[in-house]
């Protein structure tokens, strides 16, 4: 419990939610309490922190706690319509300060995804611009840069975020 993070919960949620889709039973004790440790990691701002114990918001990781709770099962709450504003307020596509953070990939990756299960105006506001971002980011060599982490991974978790319309992988499937 002391080193518990929201990058690894949404981990976990995501393979519960596959296994409950590939028709396995998940006992509903297991995801309340999933969701009530996402909900202890999220600031009064609406962003989340990475562990239960006091942080920041940072907005790759406010995807991941925003996507987490969608995962499971939680599709219009509070906590999910205050995740959301955070994230449009600090890391739409296009605004220089969220292409400059550490971890955006990771970050597109999971706000990708949870506009896409928020719908309506949230994705019809997110997807053009996050489209328009990894384009014009693209090398011309076809790969996506990411200096921390290596330009396979930019380039895979591009490539994921820009398949999210056709939902490919059923994980995103609603």
């Amino acid at each position: 419990p002391y080193d518990a993070d929201v990058s690894v919960t949404i981990c976990q949620i995501m393979a519960l939610r596959s296994a409950r889709n590939a028709g396995l039973e998940i006992p509903k004790t297991t995801i309340d309490r999933a969701v009530e440790y996402v909900r202890a990691c999220q600031n009064p701002d609406g962003g989340f922190r990475y562990q239960m114990s006091a942080g920041p918001s940072l907005w790759p990781r406010s995807a991941a706690g925003v996507a987490s709770l969608q995962y499971a099962g939680i599709y219009e709450d509070r906590a999910i319509e205050q995740g959301l504003r955070y994230l449009f307020k600090t890391a739409l596509p296009g605004r220089a300060d969220a292409n400059q953070q550490l971890h955006y990939f990771y970050g597109q990756y999971y706000a990708v995804q949870a506009m896409f299960l928020a719908g309506g105006e949230a994705w019809a506001g997110w997807w053009p611009a996050i489209r328009e971002e990894l384009l014009n980011r693209q090398r011309a060599n076809g790969t996506w840069e990411d200096p921390s982490v290596g330009d396979a991974y930019g380039t895979a978790m591009s490539l994921i975020v820009l398949q999210m319309p056709k939902r490919y992988l059923p994980i995103f499937q609603k």
